[in-house]
């Protein structure tokens, strides 16, 4: 074996090792990332629900009404 195929046999193992360690890596940053956005929308729609919902009205609803309140001022708060 010439030394130009060990050199490639070497680069092959790293370049797998790297993809290895990046699938790794973006896998567990998605989980993390999900974790957060559903934290954050289990939270606001407590907010919601506790806070700016009207008697009778479903929490889609509420969200609906404040979205659209917001967009009619302009986003402003």
């Amino acid at each position: 074996m010439s030394l130009a195929d060990k050199n490639k046999k070497i680069e092959e193992k790293v370049v797998g090792t790297y993809k290895k360690i990046e699938d790794s890596t973006v896998g567990t940053y998605k989980k993390v990332e999900k974790g957060a956005v559903e934290g954050f929308e289990k939270v606001t729609d407590h907010f919601v629900e506790k806070l700016f919902k009207k008697d009778g009205e479903s929490l889609d609803e509420a969200k609906k009404r404040l979205k659209q309140n917001e967009e009619e001022q302009g986003g402003r708060n």
